[in-house]
């Protein structure tokens, strides 16, 4: 009952705004016309801009590999891109791409084609496609890039895409916020907020403008609580894109450093000041932890630039500057400790990847992943270097013995292991020699303690 409700109020505010500007119609152009502004009708605005993108759009399907069930296997997935070059660069997210082995594009004119991966980057869920094109094909159509920041709240704008594996669509809507701070989804974005429809297998496709250019990525939607979808806006998409074409991912520098605005609404802690951004905490053994700088320090320059948060909306933006600082290359830092500007040297180091790989077992039952810092913080903090269990096949060996996801594993047999090829070669060692043995002794680390338990791998749950 609420649903309908909803969209049946959703529905009539539509239809008033779109009679409102049909009968009093709106500017499309900001160009001086004799007889005063260029006006037109709100549909033929909407085609216009519709029909400058929607070529370009691109329905992808991926098949890629999933280890999350204890045991390697393959499925398909759809997602959307947009084509941002006439030599068919795709624009997309990570997530739609993600450990695939392969890439098949479905163009407007219902041609078929492979894309090869230029280079991705997690951490702002972007992603860079190359298509497979014939030689003859010649130059595609592709979309224009604008400009996000010169967005207000109440703009209309389109959402293209393949939602729900279905081709392709457009859904139109206003720009809900042109800031929303997302903590959770992206340390480097700020994001635009639209009630254009975003649902699943839109990721990747473009927003658009009236104007027919792309604002942002649609990423995010809610199953819920309304019509709420959210987009990476442009200005974090061609410093990606930028890097992405000369290297073929994005080099971000980590410093180890935790900021904190100004006025810090969530945790209810406002600092009496107007200029700099608060260090919040700095990561062990981290370039901000060896420099000095401590928490409770105000940072007010980066290299002679002033720097101020005094909102978590700014915060992703400080971000990015930092996080494209050369590397191994000495930056100032000045900042104010109880009253005194002081000023260290910060060398940033390279991020490095993200995410751990990932590898399967089978017979034992269970799927192992490297631990990182970045993606399992809390299992890196009890153990820098080594590898967990990622997923356990059920029915399997590893349920049997009592294993669990997110066991540190520690040793086989008494002996150590820290990296995934050290357990690669112990277990195909166990598998040569099952006519004698079919058991190891698995040390495992979970929630901080140590504990022993023994894999018995005499039963092959493959058969059944």
């Amino acid at each position: 009952m609420q649903f309908t409700l909803n969209k049946t109020l959703r529905g009539g505010v539509i239809l008033f705004a779109t009679l409102f500007l049909f009968v009093f119609s709106i500017t499309a152009s900001a160009e001086p016309e004799p007889n005063g502004l260029k006006n037109l009708d709100f549909r033929e605005v909407i085609k216009e801009s519709k029909d400058k993108v929607f070529p370009t759009v691109v329905f992808i399907k991926c098949v890629r590999e999933n280890l999350q069930g204890g045991k390697k296997v393959s499925q398909e997935v759809s997602g959307s891109g947009v084509i941002i070059s006439a030599t068919g660069e795709v624009l997309s997210n990570w997530h739609v791409v993600d450990k695939a082995t392969e890439v098949r594009c479905l163009l407007l004119d219902g041609r078929a084609v492979s894309a090869k991966v230029l280079g991705t980057d997690k951490d702002t869920d972007l992603a860079v496609l190359q298509l497979n094109l014939p030689a003859d094909i010649g130059p595609l159509p592709f979309a224009r890039i604008g400009d996000s920041s010169k967005l207000k709240e109440g703009d209309f704008v389109m959402a293209m895409g393949a939602p729900w594996g279905m081709s392709r669509s457009v859904s139109i809507g206003i720009i809900s916020c042109t800031s929303r701070y997302l903590p959770q989804n992206s340390e480097y974005t700020l994001w635009l907020q639209t009630d254009a429809a975003i649902s699943p297998g839109n990721s990747g496709g473009p927003l658009v403008n009236t104007a027919g250019e792309v604002i942002g990525i649609n990423t995010r939607g809610t199953m819920s609580g309304g019509d709420t979808g959210f987009a990476i806006p442009t200005d974090v998409i061609n410093d990606v894109v930028a890097q992405i074409r000369k290297s073929g991912k994005v080099d971000w520098s980590w410093t180890g450093l935790q900021l904190q605005p100004l006025r810090d609404f969530n945790r209810n802690i406002y600092f009496n000041f107007t200029e700099g951004v608060m260090v919040a905490e700095s990561d062990p053994e981290s370039p901000a932890r060896r420099a000095g700088i401590q928490a409770g320090d105000r940072i007010m320059r980066l290299n002679s630039q002033t720097m101020t948060a005094l909102t978590e909306e700014e915060l992703p933006a400080i971000r990015r500057q930092i996080g494209m600082l050369p590397k191994m290359t000495p930056a100032k830092i000045e900042f104010m400790r109880q009253g005194q500007l002081m000023s260290v040297d910060l060398v940033p180091r390279e991020k490095g990847i993200v995410e751990g790989e990932e590898l399967d077992f089978p017979r034992w039952d269970f799927t192992l992943k490297s631990i990182n810092q970045f993606d399992n913080p809390d299992l890196h903090f009890n153990r820098a270097k080594g590898v967990f269990i990622y997923g356990i096949k059920y029915p399997g060996n590893a349920q049997t013995a009592g294993l669990l996801a997110r066991d540190i594993l520690v040793k086989i047999d008494g002996k150590e292991v820290t990296e995934l090829d050290e357990v690669k070669a112990l277990h195909q060692a166990a598998l040569d020699d099952l006519a004698n043995k079919n058991r190891v002794v698995l040390s495992i680390l979970r929630n901080g303690l140590m504990r022993q338990t023994v894999l018995d791998y005499s039963r092959n749950y493959e058969k059944k």
